[in-house]
Order: structure tokens, then C-alpha cells, then sequence
């Protein structure tokens, strides 16, 4: 089952790696005892059913996530349960590989048209026209 990105760009979840580790933080016996939190791993410099420009685009906007070797990791356990962290973090890959899908637009860079100049002089000399009109008049 592929989960869609962008048209046509689809990510497989089974390009993930998933472990389970314990959680940190509040939740009693349960925390102490269970591995809720999960830890999901996504080499981004492993071919697989991505584009190559969407993976290094991903691997930018992963930051602290992203490893020396490429592996974005993600890890999550907000919830109690396994199954809704497992989901929380196969949800916050697909959002960042939708923000890496989109492409950035290059700046390109402009001349002011002759048209355009000739308007700012002529406002320039409009402009210092009205300050020497305050000046105080001299004999």
C-alpha cells in the first residue's frame, strides 16, 4: 500500500525501519514496563520508490533528525499506545517528504525598465524640488 506525496510521487511504508523502545516522561507502571515510544528510521540515500531530488531535499529539511549517513530518524511517544505512536510517527515522515516534494522557486533576477527608472528620477527630483521649497529664503 503506497501512501501518496505529491502527484505522481507515492511513498511505501515498508522502506521504513521500526523499533520500540521506552518512553520517557509520565504514565505510572506502564511507562517502567512497556516500550511504547517508537523509533522509525528512513535511509534517504538508499534508492527505493522516492525521487533523488525529493530525498535530498528531505535530507535538508530533516536537520538534527537526519544522521551523518542519511538515516532520518523519527521518534514518537506522545500517546500510550504503541500502535497510535507507530501511526504519529509514519505521519510526521509522510509531512516532511510532502514539504520536501514541494520545489523551491529559483529567484530569478529583474531589471527596472527604462520607463521605470525615468519615474524614479523624476520623483527624486519631485521630492528635492519640495524640500529646497522649505528651505528658508535667502536674500
Amino acid at each position: 500500500m503506497l501512501i501518496p506525496i505529491a502527484p505522481g510521487i507515492a511513498f511505501d511504508p515498508r522502506e521504513v525501519e521500526e523499533s520500540f523502545v521506552r518512553a520517557s516522561g509520565p504514565g505510572g507502571q506502564n511507562v517502567n514496563k512497556v516500550s511504547t515510544a517508537v523509533q522509525v528510521r528512513l535511509d534517504l540515500r538508499r534508492p527505493g520508490t522516492l525521487p533523488e531530488a525529493l530525498r535530498e531535499r528531505a535530507e535538508a529539511l530533516g536537520g538534527r533528525r537526519v544522521t551523518a549517513d542519511g538515516v532520518l530518524v523519527i521518534t514518537a511517544q506522545r500517546h500510550r499506545s504503541q500502535e497510535r505512536n507507530r501511526q504519529d510517527a509514519l505521519e510526521r515522515i509522510v509531512a516532511l517528504l510532502r514539504e520536501a516534494a514541494v520545489r523551491p522557486v529559483i529567484r530569478r533576477d529583474t531589471k527596472p525598465t527604462r520607463a521605470a527608472r525615468r519615474r524614479r528620477t523624476d520623483a527624486k527630483v519631485l521630492r528635492g524640488e519640495v524640500k529646497r521649497l522649505r528651505a528658508p529664503v535667502r536674500d
